[in-house]
């Protein structure tokens, strides 16, 4: 991805954090000579070495699958929030932007055995029933429910490239506060996020 460096995010610990908050990702593979894309949970989380991964699984009726290769790079992108700048905004003439973040990884994939899709889905919805009202568990579930996983392919990437950007009006620091003002008073989430993390 193309970053120019005010925008380059190499704070890996903030990177990690932005992964776990914005896990709904989107990975891309190729097939056929074209670019095929699936949007999916990818957990970040670490192997039995301690290195970092990311674990996703994907329906056996997507074809993705078929053409997971151990020693084919994938690509995951995590977006987070984004919004439009007017440059109305500023207290010098300039055009409008968008402000944004995203992490772009590269990594090779392998494909998980049934116990070990089994164990990444327990992990998958442990988290996420953690704030429901009545979490569920996945061991409280009936045998015929549980034959589901034989429908999915599991899989966890080994991390070699990490390309993250955050850009947040860099350079116009003197327009910040005008500018956090107006994202403030816009109703979208996006707006209000991109706000938050400027003020940060």
């Amino acid at each position: 991805m193309y970053i120019p460096a005010p925008y380059k995010n190499e704070n890996i610990s903030n990177v990690k954090r932005f992964i776990e908050q914005n896990s709904f990702g989107i990975l891309v593979n190729t097939i056929e000579g074209k670019p095929w894309a699936t949007h999916i949970p990818l957990e970040l989380d670490v192997d039995s070495d301690g290195k970092d991964i990311l674990v996703g699984h994907i329906a056996k009726a997507n074809p993705q699958w078929k053409y997971f290769s151990e020693d084919a790079q994938v690509l995951c992108i995590f977006n987070g929030p984004h919004s439009y700048i007017s440059s109305s905004w500023y207290k010098e003439e300039e055009v409008p932007t968008w402000n944004y973040i995203a992490v772009h990884i590269y990594g090779t994939l392998k494909v998980l055995n049934e116990a070990e899709v089994l164990a990444s889905m327990h992990k998958l919805v442990d988290k996420y029933e953690k704030g429901s009202k009545n979490p569920i568990s996945l061991h409280n579930m009936s045998d015929k429910t549980m034959r589901q996983i034989k429908g999915v392919v599991g899989f966890q990437i080994t991390i070699e490239d990490i390309q993250a950007t955050r850009k947040l009006s860099q350079g116009r620091e003197h327009d910040h506060p005008k500018i956090i003002e107006e994202l403030q008073e816009r109703s979208d989430a996006g707006s209000k996020a991109i706000a938050d993390q400027m003020k940060d």
